[in-house]
């Protein structure tokens, strides 16, 4: 089990009023805050993770989710409605066949992001 270092405090109150009108200046809203939150909480589910990283790589149906994956349609479904909802991923329709791909390069960057940040 890994232990936790203390938190270094300061050994002195000295408050930087300065630092703090910025910080207040441009702090998003606590409305703005809640939905960021929201949509990393989406980010901390495993099968999602797993599914937006196949996606990273190449857009596919939900036939060809679920067998890469192994899971069922059903469950890729389930779960493509949460990612699309939080506007993680986007749907092409060609004829009877229902593509997904990352929304945006604004979640290809998060995902490139959060590996850089583990792989350093």
């Amino acid at each position: 089990m890994q232990t936790m270092d203390p938190v270094e405090q300061c050994d002195v109150l000295c408050v930087h009023d300065d630092r703090i009108d910025l910080v207040n200046r441009t702090l998003p809203d606590e409305d703005t805050l809640a939905d960021l939150a929201e949509v990393f909480k989406v980010f901390g589910d495993t099968t999602r993770m797993r599914i937006l990283c196949v996606l990273f790589e190449s857009e596919l149906c939900v036939c060809d989710l679920a067998k890469l994956l192994q899971m069922t349609q059903s469950a890729i479904s389930h779960q493509l409605r949460i990612l699309k909802t939080n506007k993680l991923v986007k749907a092409r329709r060609e004829g009877k066949t229902v593509f997904y791909s990352l929304d945006d390069d604004h979640v290809r960057k998060i995902i490139e992001m959060g590996l850089e940040h583990l792989y350093e």
